[in-house]
Parts: C-alpha cells; structure tokens; sequence
C-alpha cells in the first residue's frame, strides 16, 4: 500500500509542485491588504496543487513512451508498469475534478478558470503538441508554468492587476535557460527521443549563448519589483546577490569545455535561485508590514 500511494505522489511530481506553491503563497501574500482568510489560503492551496497534479500526471501519460528512451525518466511508474494507464488517468481526472470545484466555490471562479487554463496549456498544448512541435517548445509552454503567482494573487483579491503579471514575467523568462541546462547536461538522453529540443536542433554553443540571454532577461525582470515600489530594500540587495550567480553560471556555462557537469550545476542553481527570489520576496513583504 504505500509503495502504491508513493508511486502515485510520483505522478505528481511533488517537488515541482512544491515550487509552484511557493510561487502561489507569494502572490497571495503580495495581494492581500489585510491578513488572509485560513478557508482561502487552504482552499486555494489544496485546490492548486490537486489541480497541477492532475496536469503532471497527464504528463506522464503523454509522455510515457518518450520517458522509455530516457535514463532520467526511465524509472517513472507508468514506464516500468507500476500504475496502469486506466489508473493513471481516473486519477488524474480525480484530482483535476476536485481540484477545480475546490477553487469554484471556496476561493472564486476566475481563480478556477485561470487554474485550468494554466493545467491545459501544460498538459495539452505543451505536452501534446509544443514540446513536439518547435525547439522553442519551452520558451513558449512556460508561460503555463509560470502561472502559480497570478492564480495566488487572484485568489485573494479576484482580479488581474499588473504586479501579479509581472511575478508571471520572471518565471517565464526564467524557465528557459533553467531547462536548457539540464538538456545540455542530458544531451546524448535526448537525441535518443524525437523531442526537439534546442541543444539538439540548433546545437550546444547556440544553446548556450541563449542561457545567458535569457539569464539576463531574468535578471531584468528580478529588478522590476523593486523598481516599482512593489518590494524593498532588502529584496533588492537580496536579488542582486542570487542574479550575481544566476549570471556567472551561465558564464561559466558559455566558456566551459566541461558542458555536462557545468550544465548540471547551473540546472541547480537555478532551482536555488527561483527559489530564494520568491523567499525574499515574502520575507521582504513581511518586514514590511510589521
């Protein structure tokens, strides 16, 4: 039973979702005036993560017969048989259902909309269609992924405003050069599928002159809330440090010999990075306030 319940928590791909959550409570905690209700805060969690569950799991599914032919993937439960497609897929719909009335009628419904059209842009147009489709498979399905901060900011105040888009802008200039250093790194893995993906259609040096790129755009993007009065100084000292890093790793990566093991290094420190610039934010936001 719980080798059964651990490949399932697996379809979810916990440690994404994580993030995302992360990325959520930001946006909620930047949105709200006042302190925010305990039913929104956990409606709108539970009801997020139950909702990017379901849309990594639907992943898996589409994806299962390219995760064969890869040794990062190859042990994912739908690959070795461990979680049958039929159950794969009720649980998915399962988690997709809840997770939508979730957020309907206990948070609100442009919440659920939003919710849903960020799932179906990374499970449906993404997974079925861009990732196989165009090299830039990833620059444009990111814009799904990087989605979690609006759906908090929506959350508490039920309405589009423009910082919520601008927490959106810097995960989706982030995800690009994030993902292109762990394809450099699983380069020989993936000319073994028949995913475009950059490294493969336009090649290692191409790919890492548009890590930097797209670094800097990250770093563009991570001064903005400072710059519009939407967090403080110590978001801003705090964001300098972490892009200081963001930008020699991508530069180590551009002039390295050693592209499989640098490529590795600047895939973690990328996750390290996204991680602490929402952190700060949070904690930049709540010194604020007291």
């Amino acid at each position: 039973m719980i080798f059964k319940f651990r490949n399932y928590f697996n379809l979810c791909k916990p440690r994404v979702i994580l993030l995302m959550l992360l990325t959520t409570w930001t946006g909620m905690y930047l949105a709200a005036k006042d302190s925010i209700p305990w039913a929104i805060w956990i409606s709108a969690t539970i009801g997020i993560a139950l909702v990017s569950g379901s849309a990594a799991t639907l992943n898996h599914i589409i994806d299962r017969h390219t995760d064969a032919l890869m040794e990062r993937t190859k042990k994912r439960p739908l690959v070795t048989r461990k979680i049958s497609l039929m159950a794969a897929s009720i649980f998915a719909i399962t988690q997709g259902t809840l997770g939508l009335c979730i957020l309907y009628f206990f948070v609100n419904s442009l919440t659920a909309l939003l919710t849903l059209l960020a799932a179906g842009g990374y499970a449906g147009i993404y997974s079925l269609y861009l990732k196989h489709a165009t090299s830039q498979n990833i620059v444009i399905g990111g814009l799904a992924g990087a989605m979690p901060p609006l759906l908090g900011w929506t959350a508490v105040t039920g309405r589009l405003d423009p910082e919520s888009w601008l927490l959106v802008l810097i995960i989706f200039t982030w995800t690009p050069a994030h993902f292109w250093a762990l394809c450099l790194h699983r380069y020989e893995e993936y000319k073994q599928t028949t995913v475009p993906m950059l490294p493969i259609t336009h090649g290692i040096t191409f790919t890492k002159f548009n890590i930097v790129l797209y670094s800097l755009l990250t770093v563009a993007g991570s001064l903005l809330p400072f710059a519009i009065g939407m967090s403080g100084e110590l978001y801003f000292i705090g964001v300098l440090l972490l892009d200081v890093g963001l930008i020699i790793y991508a530069l180590k990566l551009q002039f390295a010999s050693n592209d499989k093991q640098i490529a590795l290094k600047t895939f973690h420190y990328s996750l390290i990075y996204l991680t602490g610039l929402f952190l700060i934010l949070l904690l930049d936001h709540h010194l604020a306030i007291t």
